[in-house]
């Protein structure tokens, strides 16, 4: 047997700032969102065109406190292909929690506190 990565899940308190921030901050657009005719809950898959894998964002109304989607070991990775214009919208945006210099990475928060690692789509010779 085989599987193939899809998706991954994050919950968030606001729906709309999270899209503002991904959009933003990596590219990411919604590719379709689902939900009850209530509003009661609301699940948007976000992606671009770089790969097939989707980011899946689900909101539930009335939540008031946060989620515990894991720690800072718990993230997700994104790979950029300019990674110095990449670094320097996350500065200007001011999302970087920590930089690992040694490893040539770096990484960003969303507006639940989740981590997300920032790397060279292709490492620098110093990080091999």
């Amino acid at each position: 047997m085989k599987a193939r990565m899809i998706h991954e899940n994050l919950h968030v308190l606001d729906m709309d700032a999270s899209l503002a921030f991904y959009k933003k901050a990596l590219g990411l657009e919604p590719v379709r969102e689902v939900g009850p005719a209530d509003s009661s809950w609301k699940i948007a898959f976000l992606a671009n065109d770089t790969t097939d894998f989707e980011l899946e964002l689900t909101w539930n109304k009335g939540r008031n406190k946060p989620y515990d989607n894991g720690s800072e070991d718990t993230h997700l990775a994104f790979a950029v292909s300019d990674f110095d214009e990449a670094h320097a919208l996350h500065e200007d945006m001011g999302c970087i929690v920590y930089e690992n210099y040694d490893m040539g990475i770096y990484f960003i928060t969303d507006p639940d506190g989740c981590w997300l690692e920032i790397l060279p789509e292709k490492p620098p010779e110093s990080a091999k």
